[in-house]
């Protein structure tokens, strides 16, 4: 067999699903044919931490919705559904393609994270892959939006046929880590922008003044109410701090990303890129 049909036939084909109703139509998904590498989440945190629950729930979206075959959670964190006895535990199906696909469960680059992945990967006793965070990525931006709607701050897409009041004048998207993560959350900020048709700013969560300078900047502007969008997936230590951010900037708060429907979209795309750069 050529390395162009090898190729072709580990990589998933795109399919399109019957729409859907709800919030989340048309979303794209990927069928895996059998035996394709495993798509993992790393998490950085252990098996009964806060992203436990949220890993599990994305799992199981990337399996119903995009791949059609299980996708695994290993934890960098614990000896229980550790990471690397997972990758130790996996079969190679064809000895010039990876066992598995890691994807960091992070909506940023997080170099620690990034370096614990590369590291697992290279020590595991079958090839492996990392890949990249699912964020940044515009999906990002649909997914604060909907956890802003959620919240009643924001008005749904008309698209989506619902009539939430907008209760804020302006967004402020708090990120994990530092300002490495706020450049890479603006992405998805000036989109938000674009959705909610309000000043957005960006800021690190961890950073009470500049939150609270952010928010004093917006209401300046003529903003009567501010609300803050937590760029997080809910496992981060800055999700335990959101509420008390908020209060302390007079603002009014979302809840984290969660277990959205977009995060098992950018997985099942993670996993594609990189398998396709691992088979060029």
């Amino acid at each position: 067999m050529s390395p162009e049909s090898q190729a072709s036939e580990a990589l998933p084909s795109r399919r399109r699903r019957a729409p859907r109703g709800g919030r989340h139509r048309g979303d794209e998904s990927f069928l895996l044919p059998p035996g394709s590498p495993a798509l993992v989440l790393a998490v950085n945190g252990p098996a009964h931490g806060p992203g436990a629950e949220i890993a599990a729930e994305i799992a199981r979206l990337v399996e119903i919705e995009h791949t059609g075959q299980p996708a695994l959670v290993g934890h960098l964190h614990g000896e229980e559904a550790a990471l690397a006895p997972l990758l130790a535990g996996l079969r190679q199906h064809r000895p010039d393609e990876p066992a598995a696909v890691v994807v960091p469960f992070a909506s940023v680059h997080d170099p620690a994270l990034a370096a614990a992945v590369a590291d697992h990967a290279a020590r595991a006793p079958v090839p492996v892959v990392p890949a990249e965070a699912l964020g940044p990525h515009p999906l990002i931006a649909e997914a604060l939006h909907d956890r802003l709607a959620d919240a009643g701050l924001a008005r749904a897409d008309r698209i989506r046929m619902m009539t939430m009041v907008t209760a804020a004048g302006a967004v402020i998207v708090g990120t994990p880590g530092d300002v490495g993560a706020v450049r890479q959350a603006e992405v998805s900020s000036v989109l938000l922008a674009s959705r909610l048709a309000c000043p957005v700013f960006t800021v690190p969560l961890r950073d009470e003044q500049a939150l609270a300078a952010a928010a004093h900047q917006l209401r300046a502007s003529g903003a009567a109410n501010v609300a803050i969008a937590p760029h997080l997936i809910g496992h981060e230590p800055e999700a335990a701090s959101v509420a008390q951010v908020a209060a302390a900037s007079g603002a009014g708060y979302a809840g984290p990303l969660g277990a959205h429907p977009a995060l098992a979209r950018l997985a099942a795309l993670r996993y594609t890129e990189a398998l396709a750069g691992a088979l060029a």
